[in-house]
């Protein structure tokens, strides 16, 4: 089964806040694309919060703009997973997919109320 570090951001505080999601409480992210505003009322917390990104276990970064859930080679000049050294360089970087799956670590989400 899966299981995710989710990392809760509140923009009023500033503050994050980590929590395990194992088993059950991972399924409610399973299949979630970036951007989608998930309901945390059925594991107990009285909120909704907006996935932002994540990243699997090797580090590679989730972007939503790359389709799928799987790694792909993408050719990027900004965004996240890349930082230029040199301004207009372009790389290929190796990034993750959009949708949450089990190969994903963690998830970062924003609290919105």
């Amino acid at each position: 089964m899966a299981s995710f570090k989710i990392v809760i951001s509140d923009s009023k505080t500033g503050k994050s806040e980590v929590m395990e999601a194992k088993d059950s409480q991972a399924q409610i992210f399973m299949g979630r694309k970036i951007g989608e505003v998930i309901d945390l009322s059925v594991i107990g917390q009285n909120y909704k919060v907006k996935l932002t990104g994540g990243s699997d276990r090797a580090g590679f970064p989730m972007r939503g703009d790359v389709m799928g859930s799987g790694k792909r080679h993408v050719l990027m000049t900004e965004g996240i997973g890349f930082r230029h050294s040199v301004q207009g360089e372009k790389r290929r970087k190796l990034v993750r997919g959009g949708t949450v799956t089990e190969e994903v670590y963690q998830l970062n989400v924003v609290r919105s109320e």
